[in-house]
């Protein structure tokens, strides 16, 4: 459980960077492969939890039957307000929920889906059992985690760049929180805890990262996270010299123009 309240604050700025930088250049890929996997089921009620600015939303709402009901669900209203502003190709609902204390009933979803929120559960077996709780017998519990930091580059190097700016105390906000839940046996034991009976499928899904220069993933990292909230309480006056260092990292190891690195994540499909 991480003690650090900034690694869960959406807000400000972030949430629009996010949605900007980030969207793009890390979260469509698998967003568009949640939506195939539950394309290929029979369902009628998806429930999102951590939908954040609505990526996954909006693929689901592309690629499910019209008369599929998505409800999108988040803790950081913020995040919501931004998905709000975002086309999409037909209504979804849109509530902004606790995925600790889901606010349905037992039994009201076919699905239910979770893109990169996992990791910022404080309590992962519980959020597990509420996702559980909420879905009727036969349904399915779809998430995705990042691995391991390593395996995804430009967040390593972001990481290792802010290592050498901050010494005393690096900024480990992405190791810690978003890359820090990829142990396949700890996902399946946290499963097993929420009353998950059926064995998990977990899948490693690389992809690639691309942007058109070092600096929309600096950005995008230092300053559309809670990665900024971090860099902020350390001297607030060097977040820009920050996100400098960072896209000159990123450039040494990359290049100069257009860059494309690695990232790779965990696909985790249960059924109830």
């Amino acid at each position: 459980m991480s003690t650090h309240a900034s690694d869960k604050v959406f807000a400000g700025s972030i949430p629009q960077i996010y949605e900007q930088y980030l969207v793009p250049l890390i979260f469509e890929p698998y967003a568009a492969d949640l939506a195939r996997r539950l394309a290929s089921r029979k369902v009628i009620d998806i429930l999102e939890i951590a939908a954040g600015t609505g990526v996954v939303t909006r693929a689901l709402a592309a690629a499910l039957p019209a008369n599929v009901a998505i409800i999108a669900t988040d803790l950081n209203q913020a995040m919501l307000d931004q998905a709000a502003k975002v086309a999409i190709s037909r209504p979804v609902q849109w509530r902004q929920a606790d995925a600790m204390q889901l606010p349905f009933r037992d039994a009201s979803f076919d699905a239910v889906v979770c893109q990169f929120g996992a990791m910022f559960f404080p309590d992962k077996p519980r959020a597990f059992a509420e996702a559980r709780r909420v879905l009727r017998p036969g349904g399915v519990f779809v998430f995705s985690v990042w691995d391991r930091i390593e395996d995804n580059e430009f967040s390593n190097e972001v990481t290792l760049a802010l290592a050498a700016m901050f010494p005393q105390n690096p900024p480990r906000f992405l190791a810690r929180t978003p890359y820090g839940y990829f142990d396949r046996a700890a996902i399946a034991n946290d499963l097993r805890a929420a009353g998950f009976v059926a064995n998990p499928e977990i899948v490693a899904l690389p992809a690639r990262s691309r942007a058109p220069s070092a600096r929309d993933p600096a950005f995008g990292l230092c300053q559309g996270s809670p990665l900024r909230g971090e860099i902020e309480a350390l001297d607030a006056a060097r977040l820009e010299e920050a996100t400098d260092r960072a896209a000159e990292a990123i450039a040494r190891k990359f290049g100069a123009g257009e860059v494309d690195g690695k990232i790779q994540a965990l696909v985790v499909t249960v059924n109830k």
